[in-house]
């Protein structure tokens, strides 16, 4: 028995954002209904940053995720985020693949920010706002598209480079796009944050009535993007409530008392598959707090896979004498 082994280029070329959207979707439904597993993430932290192990069994395949966070890392010409993916048989444990994860990361991150605006922001939502403009608002920009007829985009970064490049590219894509101040930003139908920020830096006075939050950028302990008057005042769906209460967007609310547990309304799953309602009024503010799920990396390295051999790309490689 051979593993398949997988590039960042080959992975690139065996996945679309479709794929990765219906797989993402599948795997939210499968996981509120019980039928996906997931062991708590687990971190080894390190002054620069740390390296997370992301284990999970659905769809008829087992895999571990091993990924860093560097935020540091651009300055030494590698990226902030790298991802490994092995991906076994549950059967018999046998490593089918193993594949670079850091595109995956990247597209299944943006995803599930694409499905859960389908499920929670207003379906007349033309006006879209991003704060951060680094790679994975790119990703986002593309789920979006395949839900939205998005007509203008508003861009800021700290990095006015950054937010002159992603308005460049939603130019090129066909929509109108300019860079403006946080504040413009924010006034927007649908709101993408995407920052490694550890304190807010959306004010509550700035998001208006009806607008759907994808706050994508607080993945570990102590990072926060929003006011947290706005976690107060918002209807909070959640990737998974224990990671998000570690690590989400509302990890800091929870843990300073602002607000509990039950304050929480649903998983994006159990919205999916109808447990809980998604948006109830035109005037609501929903948030959807992503904090990126061992199932979604599954859920994406199965495509990739099985998209692999049947195209016969990779390299295969006998790591053991059977």
């Amino acid at each position: 028995m051979e593993t398949l082994i997988l590039t960042q280029e080959e992975v690139e070329s065996l996945i679309s954002m479709d794929e990765a959207m219906n797989a993402v979707e599948e795997a939210f439904r499968l996981y509120a209904l019980g039928k996906a597993d997931m062991p708590p993430k687990v971190y080894l932290e390190f002054e620069s940053g740390d390296l997370r192990a992301m284990p999970a069994h659905l769809m008829g395949y087992a895999g571990v995720k091993w990924v860093n966070s560097h935020p540091n890392n651009p300055e030494k010409g590698l990226p902030t985020v790298m991802a490994l993916m092995i991906l076994n048989s549950p059967e018999t444990g046998f490593p089918l693949a193993v594949m670079d994860a850091t595109y995956t990361t990247s597209l299944r991150t943006g995803a599930a920010g694409g499905i859960a605006a389908k499920y929670l922001a207003r379906k007349d939502s033309r006006v879209f706002g991003f704060v951060g403009c680094g790679t994975q608002a790119y990703f986002q920009l593309e789920a979006l598209r395949r839900v939205f007829n998005i007509e203008e985009v508003k861009a800021y970064d700290v990095r006015e480079e950054a937010a002159r490049r992603f308005v460049e590219h939603c130019i090129e894509k066909g929509i109108a796009a300019s860079a403006k101040s946080i504040e413009e930003v924010c006034k927007c139908d649908v709101l993408v944050t995407t920052t490694p920020s550890r304190k807010p830096v959306v004010k509550a006075e700035w998001v208006e009535k009806g607008t759907h939050i994808n706050a994508i950028g607080a993945d570990a302990a102590g990072k926060q993007e929003l006011d947290l008057e706005i976690l107060k005042k918002a209807k909070i769906v959640v990737d998974d409530l224990e990671q998000a209460k570690h690590g989400g967007e509302i990890n800091v609310a929870i843990s300073e008392g602002v607000i509990g547990v039950e304050d929480i309304h649903a998983t994006i799953g159990e919205v999916i598959v109808g447990l809980k309602a998604g948006r109830e009024s035109e005037e609501e503010i929903t948030i959807f707090d992503s904090t990126g799920l061992a199932i979604q990396d599954v859920a994406v390295a199965k495509v990739v896979y099985e998209n692999a051999i049947k195209s016969n790309l990779g390299t295969k490689i006998e790591f053991f004498r059977v």
